[in-house]
């Protein structure tokens, strides 16, 4: 065959095999175009089945979806309460892996194809992981009591130590009798929380609180040492007068706090505006407690800690800024102005 004839003959055969392939890529639904112009969704996959299982993974299967014209992808959730990981395959099984022994999870699958059309009413089951932790807890610390008021008051304690996973803490007052009255749960999702605020509590009044520890797989700590402690007297009445000093950038203030109740008040705390940008200079009359971005809290120092009905306590601040002594507390109840 002479050279120009078998150099067609090449040509023609090439041009043939990249037709054949063309027409391949667009029958397998790849081409975008083609892909584009599908609106049509799969159909459900099949109920998911549970191959194999351990403490930590799972094994899925399903039946395929159908389609006009391809299933691509099967997307598959699993779902612990209110978090979730999500998985892709482009097969009908799966292996998850990372779960956590005795969480129940809530698996689903849908199938899409290439256009990104999605199977409605996908299939879920709900699981219970095998339990792999035959531990309990260790018990909380001895809860430690704080920021005590009335009718409120903040537990602390340190972490119990635990060999798989936490899952709460449970804090409960102890009544007469030893009767447990749960108060309060303090969840581990994220960890890391060993605090709690106990409310609704009676002013004056002694409670004893326990915690205890319950891990992911249902199994209690022992429970703690025990905390007792006493409710403040209700907020007392009180009124505040002022004599104030100003200069550009700076204050002196001088307050005098009156109590308004009928009963004496003995140890006292207060409260008042005081922003983060502002420096204390000078104090008188009280010491620091603590100070945060909005808030200023002092307590008396021993000899003025008592003020009977009527009787008056004072002191003096001198700091920077403009902000002066406003929203004045004393033991937690607000202190209205005294008329001049």
């Amino acid at each position: 065959m002479p050279d120009r004839q078998l150099r067609g003959a090449r040509f023609r055969a090439a041009a043939l095999a990249a037709c054949a392939l063309t027409a391949t890529v667009v029958a397998t639904g790849a081409s975008p175009a083609y892909a584009a112009a599908d609106t049509e969704r799969p159909s459900a996959p099949g109920p998911i089945t549970v191959v194999a299982i351990d403490t930590t993974w799972v094994e899925l299967t399903w039946a395929a979806s159908t389609d006009n014209v391809g299933v691509v992808r099967y997307p598959v959730g699993a779902r612990f309460e209110d978090t979730g990981a999500h998985y892709s395959t482009d097969t009908t099984s799966i292996r998850i892996t990372g779960l956590r022994p005795s969480r129940t999870y809530v698996f689903s699958v849908a199938a899409e194809d290439a256009a990104g059309n999605r199977s409605l009413a996908d299939p879920t089951v709900r699981l219970t992981m095998p339990p792999g932790d035959d531990q309990p807890p260790s018990a909380p610390g001895q809860p430690v009591a704080y920021d005590v008021a009335a009718t409120l008051l903040w537990l602390r304690w340190a972490h119990s130590v635990e060999n798989v996973a936490l899952d709460r803490y449970e804090v409960f007052r102890v009544d007469s009798g030893g009767t447990l009255t749960r108060v309060s749960e303090v969840y581990q999702y994220p960890p890391g929380r060993n605090s709690t605020q106990i409310s609704g509590l009676t002013p004056n009044t002694t409670y004893t609180f326990v915690v205890q520890a319950r891990d992911e797989a249902g199994q209690l700590s022992e429970l703690s040492e025990p905390v007792t402690v006493t409710t403040l007297p209700p907020p007392p009445s009180c009124a505040v007068r002022s004599v104030l000093g100003q200069w550009p950038d700076g204050f002196v203030a001088r307050l005098a706090v009156t109590n308004t109740g009928p009963t004496p008040i003995d140890g006292w705390t207060m409260r008042w505006r005081f922003y983060a940008g502002q420096q204390l200079r000078s104090l008188w009359g009280a010491e620091v407690v603590d100070r945060d971005s909005s808030y200023l809290r002092v307590r008396d120092v021993r000899h003025n800690g008592l003020i009977p009905p009527g009787g008056t306590v004072s002191l003096g601040v001198v700091a920077s800024g403009s902000q002066t002594p406003q929203e004045v507390t004393l033991n937690g109840g607000v202190c209205v102005v005294a008329d001049e």
